[in-house]
């Protein structure tokens, strides 16, 4: 028997809605934090940080003289925006610089390719490491390898990275790069290079950190660029032995100084505590580091700037910290924590995933200031901001600070472009696109509209695991 639609309306629809229970209704948005918020969406500010920073001062690499003069260029900037309290806190870090690198193909196929050391790499003899290439699709291969299959051998390693909006194919794919040296090492390999952790096709390749524990000997270790990875797993799907000429030459030039920097919007109640932004100072040295994180540094000074210029001072103080050396191993956010972990912070976010828009919050914060994510909602909806569901307080410059028990708020931008150029030498100011740049002033004017000014005590919460 057919029946009618209204019919089936009747019976099936309506009485499902009815069961359905409402969502509570969201507080109303502060009118202050909703101009403040608007207002950011022309801001001129933060592109002049990035574009400031990367051509007066270019690539900084952690601890050399590069990074000093950023440094002095922060101070200078960050008072002549009229923040308060500016100051540099140095500390001293281990430094390693990267010297000559070449790689060539001496057989079945003799070319050249293209690659950059890691850093931490060992190096080569000066005159180069000539060996076979032994080859694994992906960094699980070379797990499952007997020691054998790698022993005096160049180890290569691939992955399949593809672009993702929660950046979530860094963390599946970077195992090659965080701890694939020091294993290829354990097993006794004489170097290791991987394709690079991008997704791009650009014949550059990709730098980042590499980390070997104490009684793993470094090896020689580089990112080859993707198309000069590929062009080695063609080579070896024609069964023929590959045999690479491998030129790395870095070196370790012992303990020098890095530091953060620090400035401030003062509140008016010291009682309420800190909140705590920033992104990092130093950048890898192929690019100037636009989006990695001149981008950072600039989002996040520009909206406390918005607060500062305001003409109302907000309940809590808000920090904003410029931290030094992250990329090689984030020396600056546990040097920061070990200085000021006593202190009252009771929200930590940072900017650290590039300049384009900001697509989705997450939060961790106490049961008591649960209306903060609330009003968090409303202030950035009207950006085209959804609310996440997982645990805020990622970012390895706060996670020191985090692990302490302080709330997170993250502010998760869109990776579907950021690993294209992470990393790499086309880390440069042409990848800013000012209005998406814009966007993410203006979510970060909301949240700090919102959480420094929220009548709610923030407590501790339990860390992070």
């Amino acid at each position: 028997m057919t029946r009618s639609l209204p019919l089936l309306l009747t019976m099936v629809a309506v009485p499902a809605l009815a069961q359905r229970t409402l969502p509570a209704p969201l507080p109303p948005i502060d009118p202050a934090v909703e101009d403040m918020r608007d207002a950011a969406l022309k801001d001129d500010v933060a592109y002049d940080i990035v574009e400031g920073l990367t051509t007066e001062v270019g690539p900084r690499l952690a601890g050399t003289e590069a990074e000093a003069r950023a440094r002095t260029w922060a101070v200078a900037k960050l008072k002549a925006l009229g923040f308060k309290n500016v100051r540099a806190e140095p500390y001293q870090m281990p430094v390693w610089v990267r010297g000559a690198e070449t790689a060539e193909i001496v057989s079945p196929f003799p070319q050249k390719l293209y690659l950059t050391a890691l850093g931490n790499s060992g190096a080569t003899p000066a005159e180069g490491l000539t060996a076979p290439v032994a080859v694994f699709k992906d960094f699980n291969a070379l797990l499952a390898a007997p020691d054998s299959a790698v022993k005096d051998r160049i180890v290569y390693v691939g992955n399949a990275m593809e672009p993702t909006q929660d950046g979530s194919g860094y963390g599946a794919n970077g195992a090659a790069r965080f701890v694939g040296p020091a294993l290829a090492a354990r097993k006794g390999a004489a170097a290791m290079v991987i394709r690079s952790i991008g997704t791009d096709h650009h014949r550059i390749p990709h730098a980042g950190l590499t980390n070997f524990p104490d009684g793993v000997t470094p090896i020689p270790a580089a990112a080859l660029s993707v198309p000069d990875a590929e062009q080695i797993e063609r080579m070896a799907d024609r069964g023929k032995p590959i045999t690479l000429h491998l030129t790395l030459t870095p070196r370790q030039i012992g303990t020098r100084e890095s530091g953060n920097i620090i400035a401030e919007v003062p509140g008016t109640d010291p009682k309420a505590g800190i909140v705590l932004i920033g992104g990092h100072l130093d950048s890898w040295d192929l690019g100037t580091g636009a989006i990695d994180d001149a981008s950072g540094v600039a989002i996040t000074a520009a909206a406390a700037k918005r607060l500062l210029d305001s003409g109302k001072r907000p309940r809590r103080t808000i920090r904003v910290v410029w931290w030094g050396s992250e990329e090689v191993g984030g020396f600056g956010g546990r040097d920061y924590a070990a200085r000021h972990g006593k202190e009252r912070h009771v929200v930590a976010a940072e900017s650290d995933f590039g300049a384009d828009r900001v697509w989705r919050f997450e939060t961790n914060l106490p049961e008591s200031a649960k209306a903060v994510g609330d009003r968090l909602q409303v202030a950035l909806s009207p950006l085209g901001i959804t609310r996440g569901t997982g645990t805020a307080g990622d970012g390895s410059d706060i996670g020191p600070i985090v692990a302490l028990g302080v709330a997170g708020v993250d502010l998760n931008q869109s990776g579907l472009r950021y690993f294209d150029t992470h990393h790499t030498p086309d880390d440069t100011l042409d990848r800013i696109d000012p209005e998406q740049l814009r966007q993410n002033v203006a979510a970060w004017t909301a949240m700090l509209g919102v959480v420094a000014n929220a009548p709610e005590d923030i407590g501790p919460v339990t860390p992070r695991k």
